[in-house]
Protein backbone atom coordinates (compact mmCIF):
# COMPACT_ATOMS: atom_id res chain seq x y z
CA UNK A 1 0.00 0.00 0.00
CA UNK A 2 2.56 2.61 0.82
CA UNK A 3 4.68 1.73 -2.02
CA UNK A 4 1.43 2.27 -4.23
CA UNK A 5 1.30 5.77 -2.63
CA UNK A 6 4.71 6.73 -3.15
CA UNK A 7 4.16 5.88 -7.02
CA UNK A 8 0.91 8.03 -7.02
CA UNK A 9 2.62 10.60 -5.82
CA UNK A 10 5.25 10.40 -8.16
CA UNK A 11 3.08 10.34 -10.94
CA UNK A 12 1.28 13.37 -9.85
CA UNK A 13 4.37 15.59 -9.70
CA UNK A 14 6.11 16.96 -13.39
CA UNK A 15 9.03 15.19 -14.39
CA UNK A 16 10.86 18.59 -14.57
CA UNK A 17 9.66 19.53 -11.17
CA UNK A 18 12.18 17.06 -10.08
CA UNK A 19 15.31 18.39 -12.28
CA UNK A 20 17.79 20.88 -10.84
CA UNK A 21 16.24 24.31 -11.42
CA UNK A 22 19.05 25.22 -14.03
CA UNK A 23 22.56 24.33 -15.93
CA UNK A 24 24.98 26.09 -18.15
CA UNK A 25 24.91 24.76 -21.51
CA UNK A 26 28.92 25.96 -22.80
CA UNK A 27 28.58 24.75 -26.25
CA UNK A 28 25.69 27.23 -26.99
CA UNK A 29 26.82 29.56 -24.07
CA UNK A 30 23.16 30.42 -22.52
CA UNK A 31 22.03 29.72 -18.92
CA UNK A 32 19.21 27.06 -18.89
CA UNK A 33 16.69 27.36 -15.60
CA UNK A 34 13.27 26.35 -14.63
CA UNK A 35 10.51 27.92 -13.13
CA UNK A 36 7.03 26.88 -11.53
CA UNK A 37 4.03 28.94 -10.47
CA UNK A 38 0.77 27.27 -8.52
CA UNK A 39 -2.37 28.64 -8.99
CA UNK A 40 -4.16 30.01 -6.06
CA UNK A 41 -7.73 30.03 -6.85
CA UNK A 42 -8.69 31.51 -3.67
CA UNK A 43 -6.13 34.80 -4.16
CA UNK A 44 -8.23 34.76 -7.95
CA UNK A 45 -11.75 34.18 -6.28
CA UNK A 46 -12.06 31.21 -7.50
CA UNK A 47 -11.46 32.52 -11.06
CA UNK A 48 -9.00 29.73 -13.32
CA UNK A 49 -7.89 32.27 -15.40
CA UNK A 50 -6.90 34.38 -12.92
CA UNK A 51 -5.52 32.23 -11.11
CA UNK A 52 -3.50 30.77 -14.37
CA UNK A 53 -2.21 34.27 -14.66
CA UNK A 54 -1.00 34.30 -11.07
CA UNK A 55 1.04 31.27 -11.88
CA UNK A 56 2.62 32.27 -14.70
CA UNK A 57 3.72 35.76 -13.21
CA UNK A 58 4.80 33.51 -9.81
CA UNK A 59 7.13 31.22 -12.28
CA UNK A 60 8.52 33.75 -14.13
CA UNK A 61 9.78 34.78 -10.36
CA UNK A 62 11.40 31.79 -9.43
CA UNK A 63 12.52 31.26 -13.09
CA UNK A 64 14.65 34.89 -12.27
CA UNK A 65 15.61 33.80 -8.75
CA UNK A 66 16.76 29.98 -10.34
CA UNK A 67 18.66 31.45 -12.87
CA UNK A 68 20.25 34.11 -10.71
CA UNK A 69 21.48 30.93 -8.31
CA UNK A 70 23.21 29.66 -11.83
CA UNK A 71 24.85 32.52 -12.38
CA UNK A 72 26.46 33.01 -9.52
CA UNK A 73 27.93 29.53 -10.40
CA UNK A 74 29.54 30.27 -13.50
CA UNK A 75 32.94 30.52 -13.36
CA UNK A 76 34.78 33.53 -14.58
CA UNK A 77 38.50 32.44 -14.49
CA UNK A 78 40.24 30.74 -12.23
CA UNK A 79 38.93 30.12 -9.00
CA UNK A 80 36.91 33.33 -9.47
CA UNK A 81 32.94 32.46 -9.70
CA UNK A 82 30.45 35.29 -10.84
CA UNK A 83 28.86 35.27 -7.38
CA UNK A 84 31.75 36.31 -6.12
CA UNK A 85 32.08 39.27 -8.68
CA UNK A 86 28.32 40.30 -7.95
CA UNK A 87 28.86 40.49 -4.32
CA UNK A 88 32.31 42.69 -5.07
CA UNK A 89 30.73 45.30 -7.20
CA UNK A 90 27.64 46.53 -7.68
CA UNK A 91 27.89 47.74 -10.94
CA UNK A 92 28.56 44.32 -12.61
CA UNK A 93 25.62 42.87 -10.05
CA UNK A 94 23.25 45.11 -11.66
CA UNK A 95 24.25 44.39 -15.52
CA UNK A 96 24.14 40.71 -14.32
CA UNK A 97 21.00 41.02 -12.84
CA UNK A 98 19.34 43.62 -16.15
CA UNK A 99 20.72 40.47 -18.23
CA UNK A 100 18.90 38.13 -16.61
CA UNK A 101 15.62 39.73 -15.75
CA UNK A 102 15.58 39.45 -19.82
CA UNK A 103 15.34 35.98 -19.88
CA UNK A 104 14.06 34.22 -23.20
CA UNK A 105 11.26 31.95 -22.42
CA UNK A 106 11.43 28.92 -24.22
CA UNK A 107 8.84 26.72 -22.77
CA UNK A 108 5.72 26.81 -21.17
CA UNK A 109 3.66 23.85 -20.20
CA UNK A 110 0.44 24.32 -18.43
CA UNK A 111 -0.97 21.33 -16.35
CA UNK A 112 -4.47 20.56 -14.91
CA UNK A 113 -4.40 22.06 -11.55
CA UNK A 114 -3.75 25.55 -13.18
CA UNK A 115 0.19 25.18 -12.17
CA UNK A 116 2.43 26.59 -15.06
CA UNK A 117 6.00 26.14 -15.30
CA UNK A 118 8.32 27.87 -17.79
CA UNK A 119 11.94 26.82 -19.27
CA UNK A 120 13.71 29.90 -19.98
CA UNK A 121 17.52 30.74 -20.79
CA UNK A 122 20.02 33.82 -20.50
CA UNK A 123 22.90 34.23 -22.69
CA UNK A 124 26.31 33.82 -21.23
CA UNK A 125 27.53 36.82 -23.44
CA UNK A 126 25.05 38.86 -21.94
CA UNK A 127 27.12 39.31 -18.52
CA UNK A 128 30.35 38.41 -20.24
CA UNK A 129 31.05 42.20 -20.83
CA UNK A 130 30.10 43.05 -17.41
CA UNK A 131 32.80 40.96 -15.53
CA UNK A 132 35.94 39.98 -18.22
CA UNK A 133 39.34 41.24 -17.90
CA UNK A 134 39.99 44.63 -19.35
CA UNK A 135 43.19 45.80 -20.63
CA UNK A 136 44.37 49.26 -19.42
CA UNK A 137 43.99 51.71 -22.00
CA UNK A 138 45.47 55.28 -22.37
CA UNK A 139 42.75 58.01 -22.80
CA UNK A 140 43.25 59.34 -26.93
CA UNK A 141 43.10 63.26 -25.06
CA UNK A 142 46.79 62.21 -23.02
CA UNK A 143 48.15 59.10 -25.41
CA UNK A 144 51.54 60.24 -26.91
CA UNK A 145 51.32 60.56 -31.06
CA UNK A 146 55.09 60.65 -31.92
CA UNK A 147 58.46 60.16 -30.28
CA UNK A 148 61.42 62.50 -30.21
CA UNK A 149 64.82 61.20 -29.45
CA UNK A 150 66.98 64.02 -28.31
CA UNK A 151 70.34 62.90 -29.67
CA UNK A 152 72.31 66.78 -29.72
CA UNK A 153 76.00 65.98 -28.50
CA UNK A 154 76.06 62.38 -29.29
CA UNK A 155 77.37 62.33 -33.18
CA UNK A 156 74.89 60.16 -34.23
CA UNK A 157 74.89 59.27 -37.93
CA UNK A 158 71.75 59.68 -40.12
CA UNK A 159 70.59 56.30 -41.66
CA UNK A 160 67.57 55.08 -43.67
CA UNK A 161 67.43 52.36 -40.93
CA UNK A 162 68.19 53.38 -37.20
CA UNK A 163 67.24 51.39 -34.33
CA UNK A 164 66.50 52.16 -30.96
CA UNK A 165 67.80 50.17 -28.00
CA UNK A 166 67.69 49.79 -24.53
CA UNK A 167 70.96 49.89 -22.32
CA UNK A 168 71.14 46.18 -22.56
CA UNK A 169 70.89 46.40 -26.41
CA UNK A 170 67.51 45.17 -27.03
CA UNK A 171 65.95 46.63 -29.79
CA UNK A 172 63.25 49.20 -28.92
CA UNK A 173 62.19 50.09 -32.40
CA UNK A 174 63.54 49.94 -35.68
CA UNK A 175 62.97 49.07 -39.45
CA UNK A 176 60.99 45.38 -38.14
CA UNK A 177 58.18 47.48 -36.36
CA UNK A 178 57.13 49.72 -39.24
CA UNK A 179 53.25 48.98 -40.42
CA UNK A 180 53.60 48.91 -44.81
CA UNK A 181 52.36 52.05 -44.98
CA UNK A 182 54.87 53.67 -43.21
CA UNK A 183 57.63 51.82 -45.02
CA UNK A 184 56.87 53.19 -48.45
CA UNK A 185 56.52 56.67 -47.05
CA UNK A 186 58.25 58.31 -44.33
CA UNK A 187 60.45 55.37 -43.42
CA UNK A 188 61.61 54.99 -40.29
CA UNK A 189 62.77 58.28 -38.58
CA UNK A 190 63.54 61.79 -39.91
CA UNK A 191 65.94 64.04 -38.68
CA UNK A 192 65.83 67.70 -37.65
CA UNK A 193 68.11 69.89 -35.76
CA UNK A 194 65.92 71.45 -33.67
CA UNK A 195 62.54 70.79 -31.93
CA UNK A 196 61.04 74.13 -33.02
CA UNK A 197 62.42 72.85 -36.78
CA UNK A 198 60.84 69.56 -36.15
CA UNK A 199 57.28 71.23 -34.93
CA UNK A 200 57.85 73.80 -38.17
CA UNK A 201 58.76 71.28 -40.95
CA UNK A 202 57.44 67.92 -39.17
CA UNK A 203 54.12 68.73 -37.89
CA UNK A 204 52.26 66.08 -39.22
CA UNK A 205 54.76 63.41 -38.35
CA UNK A 206 54.51 64.80 -34.99
CA UNK A 207 51.10 65.21 -33.83
CA UNK A 208 50.01 67.16 -31.21
CA UNK A 209 51.53 65.66 -28.24
CA UNK A 210 55.29 64.39 -29.06
CA UNK A 211 56.81 62.29 -26.26
CA UNK A 212 60.27 63.72 -25.71
CA UNK A 213 63.23 61.34 -24.93
CA UNK A 214 66.93 62.48 -24.37
CA UNK A 215 69.02 59.30 -25.78
CA UNK A 216 72.20 58.18 -23.34
CA UNK A 217 74.50 57.54 -26.01
CA UNK A 218 74.78 56.94 -30.07
CA UNK A 219 76.05 53.91 -31.20
CA UNK A 220 77.03 54.52 -34.57
CA UNK A 221 73.63 54.95 -36.24
CA UNK A 222 71.56 53.90 -33.36
CA UNK A 223 70.13 55.33 -30.57
CA UNK A 224 70.41 54.18 -26.76
CA UNK A 225 67.29 55.13 -24.32
CA UNK A 226 67.52 55.67 -20.56
CA UNK A 227 65.67 52.73 -18.73
CA UNK A 228 62.56 55.16 -17.90
CA UNK A 229 61.94 55.76 -21.40
CA UNK A 230 62.51 52.26 -22.91
CA UNK A 231 60.00 50.61 -20.56
CA UNK A 232 57.56 53.48 -22.19
CA UNK A 233 57.97 52.71 -25.43
CA UNK A 234 58.60 48.57 -24.78
CA UNK A 235 54.64 47.85 -25.35
CA UNK A 236 55.11 48.92 -28.95
CA UNK A 237 52.66 51.86 -28.89
CA UNK A 238 50.87 52.77 -32.66
CA UNK A 239 52.55 55.86 -33.36
CA UNK A 240 55.98 53.09 -33.84
CA UNK A 241 54.43 51.15 -36.37
CA UNK A 242 53.23 54.47 -38.35
CA UNK A 243 56.82 55.61 -38.09
CA UNK A 244 56.14 58.42 -36.21
CA UNK A 245 59.78 59.35 -34.61
CA UNK A 246 61.84 61.88 -35.33
CA UNK A 247 65.83 62.39 -34.70
CA UNK A 248 66.94 65.86 -33.53
CA UNK A 249 70.55 65.61 -34.11
CA UNK A 250 73.14 68.44 -34.01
Amino acid sequence: MRLVLVLVLAAAIPATALAEPGAVDWQKRVARCTGSGAANLKDAAGNPAVARIGAEKAARLDALRNCLEVMKGVTVSGNQTLGAALGADNAVKGTVEGAVRGFRTVATRYFSDGGVEIDVEVPLDAVGDAVLPRAAVVPAATAPTSLVVDATGLKVVPALAPRLLDESGKELYGPTALGEAARKAGGVAAYARSLDAARRDLAPRLGDRPLLVKAVRAQGTDLVLPTAAAASIASRPTFLAEGRVVIIAD
